[in-house]
């Protein structure tokens, strides 16, 4: 081992010495107005940064010639050799837009606009894009929470922004909505590896600026895939960690073929015992895009899906199977005709997703552009259940008529196998047009959308069968939703102090069901909603280091289809206040902001699970959010820097009610079930050169009810730990253009925490009879200890 550290010195020393450095520094301006947040980058490099409230940057680069790349909702590409510090000052007034933004323009804000972000480049991405989901990518962002089923990042994980859960984040790809149009949740599982195709995300916390497809209640993320690459490339790809979690993709681009025309594609597979026992999940996925791009047009038809078969991990565990046997999964249990504990094999879910998108970018002249986007997803799959000593008439095969040696007897339950079915269509129109000049950015824009499902279960196998076939159907129902979305937003440029924004947006909304629930229950819906979504806020620049804003934003959001079944159908209504502050000088860069959010008929989640590890949720009545956020970037020097975020939030019921002990109580205030108080984190980084980084990546989550009514039961223990980031790059390497090594040590200090869990309450009339005794418990979901995965990316 020693002989091993004194190598790695070895190498550090000598990878410093022999590396020349220079440093490029300047000014990024439009027509002399000093811009902040721009992206300055290598072309083909994790080397970059973003200018300050000044318009300034810097960066360190290795000797030779470079593509420095300006990104600022337009690129501008500066070629420069390296032979000495160099001073490079760039105006972007006469930059052409890049039209694969124009993509996102609707859904996306510029770094001076008054709503709350954080953007991620393509960069940042791939130094820890090992194969585990985006939620997981995104847990170093201010409030966020993320979480895994599996325990290590693969298979089914989750996100909560603000103590919202993943069904309240809305999500686009492309601007097109990711959310499931009934359960509106996110499911990454179907999209495997997808972060290998993301040039860049922007999450808005908050009601953000206006969005396509549902509301949201915590935060936005809005997703753009890979960007046209003028150079032919090659990618192969490969990672390897704990619990024999694996990764092989291969990337290629034909470059721009005569300028205009590029082809591009990934395949993906990602497999991973998991931490939690039998957790394993088999991932497969695809991405496919044919693009012409010329002066003025971007034509993109882009294809991309998965597959996804994982053993199923949703249930949790109890608190004395947590302390004794952490990684125990119950899903799949049953007991043979012997009484031995038995675990069914194929307890899987298998789902397969395609979405199919064609976008048509016009830039018309130096003011005005368009964006057209047609979209058609195709979902289908099942999830599978052993049932022990089911209802045989609950699942139409009886009872049945058996004879033994004691005569006949009719049979009422038997173990089966069962699959529940979803089958889905989502077809979508999205269009556009933007204006913007030096005084002026306007865009609006129309969307529709239709999207129909078929829920239906069938019988595969049962040990007394009766008269049954295999999949004979015992439930049926479909939902149908349109959508109609109409919106308009403008900023106007004051003066070189002051900017305004104001936004409107109108949805139209018919949701209607037929059929039986997977209960047998009649579910007949037909209902329209029609919102409203005003938002406004104003921007002020006090001087070069310090900037302003203030905004308001409401949305309503409409139930889902468990809501429905619950006989919730009243819409959730939302106003959201931001007070922000932005400070930046070359080494220290600050956001702050101030926010409460006002709900009215939220939907907050119980705490309990549905019989497929789905929450359940119940109407708070009057409920808020108020918070404070701080995300700053500090460099100490050349080569170390950190990025520490913290979020403190009181998070309330009021008035709120709940049945105990057989009487409806008045508990008052109460916390909101997952909204901890305090979340923190920071990503400590040591960049010794250009090609070698190590981070210290931390995160601390603050203690949080997993119920509504304050119960010690209910409470989830806070958690602090620390992964470890490396990365090391060559360039030119013999047949290759780059070779990138990264690895993650996650959970260093092998801390055993759990991030999720569930809470129920039962009342019990039998202990004590005459008296009803409400009896609370509580699940939890054990994330993994002390785990790595490490990765080598060879590009030619």
């Amino acid at each position: 081992m020693k002989t091993l550290f004194k190598l790695g010195l070895l190498l550090l020393f000598a990878v410093q010495a022999n590396a020349q450095i220079y440093q490029v520094s300047g000014k990024v301006t439009d027509q002399d107005v000093p811009l902040s947040d721009v992206s300055v980058h290598a072309k083909g490099s994790s080397t970059g940064t973003y200018t300050n409230a000044e318009g300034e940057y810097q960066l360190e680069l290795s000797k030779g010639k470079h593509i420095l790349v300006f990104s600022f909702g337009n690129k501008k590409e500066v070629q420069l050799e390296l032979t000495e510090d160099t001073t490079l000052n760039v105006d972007l007034a006469d930059a052409m837009e890049s039209l694969e933004e124009v993509m996102v323009r609707a859904v996306r804000v510029n770094a001076d606009s008054p709503i709350t972000h954080s953007n991620i480049t393509k960069e940042e991405i791939k130094e820890r894009n090992l194969g585990q989901d985006i939620p997981i990518l995104l847990n170093f962002l201010p409030s966020v929470v993320s979480t895994s089923d599996a325990g290590n990042g693969v298979g089914y994980t989750g996100i909560r922004v603000r103590g919202s859960d993943a069904s309240r984040v809305n999500v686009t790809l492309n601007g097109i909505p990711y959310n499931d149009q009934e359960s509106q949740g996110t499911f990454w599982v179907n999209l495997p590896d997808f972060a290998s195709s993301t040039e860049n995300l922007q999450l808005q916390r908050g009601v953000g600026t206006s969005t396509n497809g549902s509301g949201a209640f915590g935060a936005s993320l809005n997703i753009l895939t890979d960007g046209i690459s003028e150079e032919a490339y090659g990618e192969v790809g490969n990672s390897y960690g704990s619990f024999n979690t694996r990764r092989h993709n291969v990337k290629f681009s034909t470059g721009l073929l005569q300028d205009k025309i590029e082809i591009s594609g990934r395949l993906s597979n990602i497999e991973s015992d998991g931490y939690i026992d039998r957790a394993f999940s088999d991932l497969k996925s695809y991405f496919l895009q044919g693009a012409y791009r010329d002066e003025n047009t971007l034509i993109k038809a882009v294809v991309f899906g998965g597959h996804n078969i994982t053993y199923q991990s949703w249930f949790g565990i109890d608190a004395e199977t947590l302390a004794t046997d952490r990684t125990f999964n119950p899903a799949g249990q049953y007991t043979d005709e012997n009484g031995e504990t038995q675990f069914y094999d194929n307890e899987i879910d298998d789902y397969k997703q395609d979405h199919y998108q064609l976008h048509w970018n016009q830039k018309f002249d130096k003011n005005w552009s368009s964006n057209l986007g047609l979209n058609y997803t195709y979902g289908r799959g099942y999830f599978e259940q052993y049932q022990e000593d089911a209802d045989m008439a609950f699942h139409n095969i009886g009872p049945i008529l058996v004879g033994n040696e004691f005569g006949n007897v009719f049979i009422d339950e038997t173990d089966l196998i069962r699959r529940r079915w979803l089958d889905n269509d989502y077809y979508v129109v999205n269009g556009n047009v933007n204006y913007t000049d030096n005084a002026w950015d306007i865009t609006a824009g129309g969307f529709y959308s239709y999207y129909t499902n078929d829920h239906f279960g069938e019988v595969i196998w049962a040990r007394f069968a009766g008269l049954s076939e295999i999949r004979d159907e015992y439930y049926r129902g479909n939902g149908t939703k349109t959508e109609v979305t109409v919106f308009t937003k403008a900023t106007h440029r004051i003066n070189n102090q002051w900017s305004v924004y104001g936004d409107v947006q109108g949805r139209f909304i018919n949701y209607k069901t037929t059929g039986l629930t997977s209960d047998l229950e009649n579910l007949l819906v037909d209902q329209d909603f029609n919102f409203f979504n005003p938002k406004a806020g104003a921007t002020f620049q006090a001087d070069q280091n310090n900037q302003l804003y203030v905004s308001y934003g409401k949305a309503q959001r409409e139930p889902r289809r468990t809501d429905f079944e619950e006989g919730i159908t009243d819409a959730e209504k939302l106003d959201d206040y931001e007070l922000g502050w932005r400070f930046a000088t070359p080494n220290v860069s600050v956001n702050t902001n101030l926010y409460y959010m006002d709900y009215q008929d939220q939907m907050v989640l119980t705490g309990q699970l549905d019989d497929v590890g789905a929450p359940i949720r119940e109407t708070s009545g009057e409920s808020y959010r108020l918070g404070l956020e701080i995300d700053a970037e500090i460099k100490f020097s050349k080569k170390f820097s950190t990025r520490p975020n913290l979020a403190l939030s009181r998070n309330k019921n009021e008035n709120f009610s709940a049945e105990i002990d057989g009487e409806l109580v008045d508990l008052g205030t109460t916390n909101i079930s997952f909204s901890p108080e305090i979340i923190a984190g920071n990503m400590l980084m040591f960049h010794p050169t250009e090609q070698f980084q190590i981070g210290l990546l931390t995160k601390y989550v603050g203690e949080q009810y997993m119920g509504n009514i304050d119960s010690e039961v209910s409470k989830l223990d806070a958690f602090f730990t620390n992964d470890l980031n490396i990365v090391y790059e060559l360039k030119n390497v013999g047949f290759f253009k780059s070779i990138l090594f990264n690895g993650l040590i996650n959970n260093i200090f092998d801390e055993k925490f759990v991030s999720n869990g569930y809470f129920f309450t039962y009342e019990d009339d039998f202990s004590n009879p005459g008296t009803v005794t409400t009896v609370e418990g509580a699940g939890y979901y054990p994330q993994a200890g002390i785990n790595f995965l490490i990765g080598a990316t060879f590009r030619f």
